[in-house]
């Protein structure tokens, strides 16, 4: 029968495929995809998951008391017998085989198949022995945790690898956190669904920048659709249909392939100049998470890097943090990957919703704060780790010598941090110095993301070379908005007066003192903003890769002349979106018009 589940639109464009359930576990659960020479050692690793939880069991019934209830003897033999049932251990084997699922993965797949099965029964007493499966399954789970882990939890996915079968597959679950996201950016899954999350949460730019269609804040998606279900993802109406119709299906089949015929129009502008029909040279960046996110981004028509987001070379690594030739090397990789192009790394910006799975000693002692976002994350964590700080930019400084690097510091407020920085700079060269280490020069930028450094800008600005507004932040603070709270994300709103204020602000200050100055938050990929963004004087755009074409479109049909003659009545307006958006209307149908 097909249903219709409802969320929230955060990613344009339709995903069709099988839905793939991460179900939630008392017991913490890896997914990730084997390749063809693992598979083998998936099942061995089963069936010893199987045989260890036998023997325990076993063990147990011969050790129970002479007095102990016979019900309890009975129990026993109940999940003895579901061990060696062929619905688990059987159809477990059949996802490793098919879909390359590692085994863990498989187990809890199929025991999300089998509790819809119990729910769906009438007896009130074989209801009810879904118990039993989901208590042998966990002691299957934690012997997989207790012998055989080979540590590789999401790292397949995470290189790319392309297993699963042949059909399209789209990821159902109750949340993402932004691991989860890197580890699946190049993986088989064409779309997602959260039950949680609201518009602007990380999930949700994430999904935007890779231009993943995405619904968020399905409430029970992941209850709702099962295992295998074909899905629909409508990221335009956030619209989760589950078994559509075939008349449906074919629609969304038509949308999808008008949309891929759009994304192969705009993909012939990659190498054509992005320059404004005024004559002005705009500067497209791209973020990027990882090193071998470099060549995409050149594929793309990128003309640098302008967001290296160096916390992910830190994610998913328990305590086996990157030192200080790791991380060199990856930077290296990034900078030779890109050719002579410049290269902005910005320190490791963890904390809020991007917490490391090892916490320092000084990060126990804030373990309980009440709002991470507004605690020791960013520039605040790094300074309180002068070591692990300055074996970052010992790092960075030796990859300069490569090619054109520059370092970016994350949310910058207060000039005692800048004093702080450019000493633990000054040191790190001097360390490389009495190692005998080469090293080349760096520009040093500030993130321009918490509303005190946009009101201070000028203050801010003798001190380093260029600046990156991050609006995700900046809108943020600024509104005493939490992006990642469904609750309040309908306050989350870039068109405020006050946040296009503060951008232009900065953008101005820079451009007047000679300093450069690009945006890297999710309204540079948005093409929305693109006409008001050059109406403000910014030159410089940093996103995802996959959005720079879109981008470029919008620049090569802007004169940025026009633009600004607009500018103050747009911000000067109590509904700066709707005055945008009237302007732009009218100047397209002028004679002169811009398209």
């Amino acid at each position: 029968m097909s249903i219709q589940v409802f969320g929230m639109a955060v990613s344009r464009g339709v995903a069709i495929g099988r839905a793939v359930l991460v179900a939630s576990s008392r017991v913490d659960v890896a997914h990730y995809f084997v390749s063809a020479e693992q598979v083998a050692g998936e099942i061995d690793r089963l069936r010893m998951a199987r045989d260890v939880v036998v023997a325990e069991l076993s063990t147990l019934q011969a050790d129970l008391p002479a007095e102990a209830p016979a019900e309890l003897s009975a129990l026993l033999d109940v999940h003895l017998m579901l061990l060696n049932d062929d619905t688990l251990s059987g159809a477990t084997k059949q996802w490793v085989l098919e879909r390359h699922y590692n085994a863990e993965w498989a187990l809890s797949a199929q025991l999300e198949v089998l509790a819809r099965q119990f729910d769906e029964m009438e007896d009130d007493y074989l209801r009810e022995r879904k118990a039993d499966v989901e208590q042998v399954v966990e002691r299957m789970l934690r012997a997989l945790s207790r012998k055989g882990g080979d540590g590789e939890a999401l790292q397949s996915a995470a290189l790319g690898a392309n297993f699963g079968g042949e059909e399209p597959l789209v990821l159902v679950a109750n949340d993402m956190a932004p691991a989860d996201m890197l580890q699946f950016k190049r993986s088989v899954f064409t779309g997602f669904v959260t039950d949680v999350g609201g518009t602007n949460s990380h999930t949700a730019i994430v999904a935007r920048s890779m231009d993943i269609p995405a619904v968020v804040g399905a409430r029970e998606a992941s209850r709702l659709v099962r295992q295998d279900d074909w899905i629909v993802i409508d990221g335009d109406a956030g619209v989760v249909v589950v078994n559509p119709s075939p008349i449906v299906l074919e629609e969304y089949r038509f949308r999808q392939r008008q949309s891929e015929l759009e994304r192969a129009r705009l993909h012939r502008l990659r190498h054509t100049p992005a320059v404004t029909l005024d004559g002005l040279p705009i500067e497209l960046l791209a973020n990027i998470e990882l090193p071998t996110d470099a060549g995409p981004a050149l594929e793309a028509g990128a003309v640098g890097v302008g967001l290296f987001r160096s916390e992910f070379l830190f994610m998913n690594r328990c305590d086996d943090l990157p030192g200080e030739d790791e991380q060199f090397e990856a930077y290296r990789a990034a900078v030779q990957a890109m050719k002579g192009l410049p290269v902005t790394i910005r320190t490791v910006d963890i904390g809020a919703d991007k917490p490391l799975e090892r916490m320092s000693v000084s990060e126990l002692r804030h373990e309980h704060v009440l709002n991470p976002a507004l605690g020791l994350r960013a520039i605040r964590w790094s300074l309180s780790e002068p070591g692990m700080f300055r074996q970052q930019l010992r790092a960075i400084l030796r990859a300069s010598a490569y090619g054109k690097v520059r370092v970016l510091i994350p949310m910058v407020a207060h000039l005692s941090e800048v004093r702080l920085t450019l000493e633990a700079l000054a040191r790190a060269r001097q360390q490389l110095d009495d190692a005998g280490k080469a090293w080349g020069p760096v520009e040093l930028g500030a993130m321009i993301e918490v509303p005190a450094a946009a009101l201070c800008i000028e203050s801010f600005l003798r001190h380093f070379q260029f600046v990156s507004i991050g609006t995700n932040d900046l809108i943020q603070y600024a509104l005493a908005i939490d992006r990642a709270d469904e609750s309040v994300s309908h306050l989350y709103d870039p068109w405020h007066p006050a946040v296009l204020q503060l951008i232009a602000r900065t953008i101005e200050a820079a451009n007047r003192a000679g300093r450069g100055v690009s945006v890297c938050g999710e309204m540079a990929g948005d093409p929305l903003f693109t006409d008001l963004l050059l109406a403000m004087g910014l030159r410089s755009f940093s996103m995802h890769p996959a959005r720079i074409a879109s981008i470029k479109q919008r620049v090569l049909r802007a004169d940025t002349r026009r633009l600004a003659a607009a500018l103050p009545g747009i911000l000067n307006a109590d509904d700066c979106a709707a005055a945008c958006s009237e302007w732009l209307s009218n100047a397209a149908a002028a004679p002169q018009s811009l398209s």
